[in-house]
């Protein structure tokens, strides 16, 4: 129970691997605010957690990040923890840049980094005033591959590991933490539908010293460390959790 009585927001947080991010911080004591798009299924996943309740979101706008900052503290108090979950992948299809729309860039950056300025502003004035918190900032192993076909994605997740490294250093006299992680690629359910092949999956597996698929829950432990007391003197750093694939 190292998050006992903690108050975490996971935006994302109705399906895939952001479901696995609400569960898991709720088993270590944390009253979960389970942010998404997707209202419905952030509601079902509140429904499992005895302490959680769902704000719909869309991390695009201003208004609405601020409206599910102020809902935590209207129903909590305080906000201790921030994981910026939400992204745009799975929707993506993988083509040369030549073929990328500029609409299609401008939504990607759109949701994968502006979304995480507005959410951190958001939260930024409660966890000020309480003199400490957490930022968990989800970034991507493609960007230490440096993936092709999939430049707006990986432009948009290496932008995360300099918005962590910056914002750390504006925060850290108010004593928030601010770190990223950069998953491997991560099976949950059939969301890799239309992104991998199956051959791709399996040169995935063979390339990792774990040579098996990565699952949410092989997350899991890290986000918990990093939104627990155990991190409090790790800010700005990027943790790799891949099974290794890279090695840096």
């Amino acid at each position: 129970m190292r998050l006992r009585d903690k108050v975490a927001i996971v935006t994302g947080g109705g399906v895939g691997i952001g479901r696995a991010y609400c569960l898991g911080l709720a088993k270590e004591g944390a009253r979960v605010v389970v942010a998404d798009i997707q209202d419905k299924e952030a509601e079902k996943v509140a429904a499992e957690i005895k302490e959680a309740f769902a704000v719909p979101v869309d991390v695009t706008s201003p208004e609405k990040t601020q409206a599910m900052a102020n809902a935590a503290v209207k129903k909590y108090g305080r906000i201790d923890v921030l994981v910026n979950n939400a992204g745009l992948y799975t929707a993506l299809k993988k083509r040369p840049f030549m073929e990328i729309d500029p609409e299609e860039w401008d939504r990607v950056m759109a949701v994968n980094v502006k979304g995480l300025f507005l959410c951190v502003k958001a939260v930024y004035p409660v966890m000020k005033q309480q003199k400490k918190g957490k930022i968990i900032n989800i970034s991507s192993g493609t960007v230490l591959g440096g993936s092709p076909y999939f430049l707006h994605y990986v432009s948009s997740k290496a932008g995360v590991i300099g918005f962590t490294r910056s914002l750390s250093r504006e925060v850290g006299a108010d004593h928030i933490c601010v770190n990223a992680i950069t998953p491997g690629l991560t099976i949950s359910g059939s969301n890799q539908g239309g992104v991998l092949t199956p051959e791709q999956r399996e040169d995935r597996r063979k390339r990792r010293c774990f040579q098996r698929d990565q699952v949410p829950q092989d997350l899991v432990g890290t986000v918990i460390f990093l939104a627990s007391d155990d991190s409090d003197f790790i800010t700005g750093q990027t943790i790799n959790v891949d099974g290794g694939t890279w090695m840096y």
